[in-house]
């Protein structure tokens, strides 16, 4: 397929690799321009593009950047980008620790609905609940060992499919969260978020939780606004993951 990306860090960038060694045609841009994402754009065999280009002619587009730089994204970027394109929101909302504060999603809107409404666009939420260093280094082909799942979320169940099927590409299972409404069940610290699960694993635990979208961010404001404390100081992987398995729940 015909892929373009916005946004060429831990997640996007590796997004990118993945999708291009599977053969994908691929074009990846950022804010600073094709010449910003051209040594990176070459090593992994993508195009690089500037974000005026990087929407024309694709098939998809998924955006992965911070959510306060949506809004300065060029009008002309989903202008050019044809009506039938996927647009995958890979985004997380994190006001304790990167983000500044939006008020929308200070007053309780969805994470992905605020985007579908910012650009105009549906959107399906996708390769947000896994840590960078899982979605880098933990996938597998299916049937070559025990998988890791990625949550979905989306209004198209056509556009659903067809983003799982990258996500079973990339290496990793799905599990359908349902709409796009409900997507507040896969926002940062929600049951089972960045906690490296199997699917049966994940179905069971959201199955046993009783959160809700206050209770989510307040676990939010607790977990990522007390990190080091909580870690320890001690921000491996191993140790990132026992934090949200205990507390993400």
């Amino acid at each position: 397929m015909k892929i373009g990306i916005v946004g060429a860090g831990a997640i996007g960038g590796t997004i990118a690799q993945k999708l291009a060694d599977a053969g994908h045609d691929v074009k990846i841009a950022n804010s600073r321009g094709k010449n910003a994402v051209g040594e990176f754009a070459d090593k992994i065999g993508a195009v690089p593009s500037d974000l005026d280009e990087v929407s024309q002619d694709i098939e998809i587009l998924i955006i992965s950047i911070p959510y306060g730089a949506i809004a300065s994204l060029p009008e002309n970027l989903f202008e050019k980008l044809g009506k039938d394109a996927i647009i995958v929101d890979t985004g997380n909302y994190y006001p304790e620790i990167r983000d500044d504060r939006i008020e929308m999603l200070e007053n309780g809107e969805v994470e992905s609905v605020w985007v579908s409404r910012l650009i105009k666009r549906p959107v399906i939420k996708a390769f947000n609940t896994l840590l960078a260093h899982s979605l880098s280094e933990l996938g597998c082909e299916k049937g070559k060992g025990e998988r890791l799942v990625m949550q979905v979320a989306g209004d198209n169940e056509d556009h659903k499919r067809i983003v799982m099927t990258l996500i079973d590409q990339c290496g990793f299972d799905s599990y359908d969260v349902g709409n796009l409404a409900e997507s507040w069940e896969m926002q940062p610290c929600s049951a089972g978020y960045c906690c490296d699960y199997t699917s049966e694993e994940l179905k069971s635990i959201k199955e046993k939780s009783n959160q809700t979208p206050e209770s989510i961010k307040k676990n939010r404001a607790k977990v990522m606004g007390n990190f080091a404390e909580l870690t320890g100081g001690d921000f491996s992987h191993e140790n990132v993951i026992r934090i949200n398995r205990k507390y993400n729940i």
